[in-house]
């Protein structure tokens, strides 16, 4: 899954628990259903990745889709992330989605015996995400 900085779903693809999340990283980036802004030198497109995308052809990905990578380093201690308002938590609001649609019955097992039809939940779940977020906007 692919999200923006508030944790809204931007893009989402499924595949075997067995294969590596970094595999899925050019489909994923393809699967973004909005129109994405150009980047530019003022206004660069920012993606953070966890540990598992510290690998070359996860940097080749990143950079054909001109996104400017935050990819933490392997064997490479984490640094105490000070309270400032200033430094925002960049991985947690993936988890943050996901904990959203598991939410969702149909989503948390899979009963579904085809991936088309999973894919299809997921999607629409994602689209009530962003359908219950714009209510509460227009709300307050």
């Amino acid at each position: 899954m692919i999200v923006d900085e508030q944790g809204g779903p931007l893009g989402i693809i499924i595949d075997g628990a067995n294969v590596n999340d970094h595999k899925l990283l050019e489909e994923t980036i393809e699967a973004i259903v909005v129109d994405r802004p150009k980047p530019t030198k003022k206004d660069p497109q920012h993606l953070c990745l966890d540990k598992a995308y510290d690998n070359a052809h996860s940097k080749e990905v990143v950079s054909k889709h001109k996104y400017t990578p935050h990819i933490e380093r392997m064997r490479e201690l984490k640094k105490p992330c000070p309270g400032t308002p200033g430094n925002k938590p960049r991985r947690w609001v993936v988890e943050r989605t996901f904990g959203w649609l598991s939410k969702c019955r149909a989503i948390l097992v899979r009963y579904d015996k085809h991936d088309f039809n999973y894919l299809g939940l997921l999607q629409l779940a994602c689209g009530l995400l962003w359908y219950r977020r714009k209510r509460r906007l227009e709300a307050a």
